[in-house]
């Protein structure tokens, strides 16, 4: 049975105090109110990395991850961070392929594909994102812009590889906008999503894979989203920066 996954992105806020206060308030919550066994997953500017992995190893449905890695083993690279590195520090998951990372740092589905690589081969759970943006949407070739990023990113992993990978659907024109896919959109392009992977590998596969949404969930959507069939929980940005947010989205599934 597939994971159910909620994972909170920070992107770049919280100076390291309040990162390291935010993270001890959610785990503390998350002792007391998990019911099931959900996975939560708190993906953190770097600074935080070190400290939050360690506080990380007193509960056992919260897990930290970074919010990129680059391609490389090692080199002159001023600025940048390996996939050794972060997982020396006790991190065990990895978003690539943010839409953020696309749209402001120029990142290709072939050079994804090698930090795809580079995650799985020092240990890493990548949570990969796919998504289109508005004009996409509104030209309605959204379908295939989806597939051409599985398929120039991660397909080319076997299937013991692929099946540590998280997929994140990102509906790029629903995040920071206050815009949400209603559940019916999002259900529609995560059954699409999993039947592409089932093409490619098999329905087995398929059916083991972790698909989160990724697009302005809240506390107030976020039990109508995770009810549909092939969304097995979310990606969430700004309301992972609230403790009771986030938690509240997080309980959706004890329920």
């Amino acid at each position: 049975m597939r994971k159910k996954i909620v994972a909170g992105n920070w992107k770049m806020n919280l100076d390291y105090q309040d990162g390291v206060s935010l993270f001890s308030e959610v785990v503390n919550m998350a002792k007391d109110e998990i019911v099931g066994d959900q996975q939560v997953v708190v993906c953190s500017p770097f600074i935080h990395l070190h400290s939050i992995a360690q506080l990380a190893k007193t509960a056992s449905h919260v897990a930290v991850g970074a919010q990129n890695i680059h391609q490389a083993e090692s080199g002159a690279y001023t600025g940048e961070i390996s996939a050794s590195q972060i997982k020396s520090i006790g991190v065990e998951y990895v978003i690539l392929g943010h839409s953020e990372r696309r749209a402001y740092f120029g990142e290709t589905n072939a050079l994804l594909s090698e930090k795809v690589d580079a995650a799985l081969k020092h240990g890493l759970l990548p949570i990969f994102c796919i998504g289109e943006t508005k004009e996409e949407r509104e030209s309605g070739k959204f379908f295939d812009v989806i597939k051409t990023q599985l398929e120039e990113a991660v397909f080319h992993l076997s299937k013991e590889e692929f099946a540590q990978v998280i997929l994140a659907y990102e509906p790029v024109w629903a995040i920071g906008t206050g815009l949400t896919a209603s559940p019916e959109q999002a259900q529609e392009v995560h059954a699409f999503i999993r039947a592409t992977v089932a093409a490619q590998y098999d329905q087995s596969v398929a059916d083991e894979t972790s698909i989160l949404y990724g697009g302005s969930c809240n506390p107030k959507n976020a039990g109508e989203l995770f009810a549909q069939a092939d969304i097995d929980g979310g990606l969430i940005g700004g309301a992972s920066l609230k403790s009771r947010d986030f938690l509240d989205i997080v309980k959706v599934f004890n329920k």
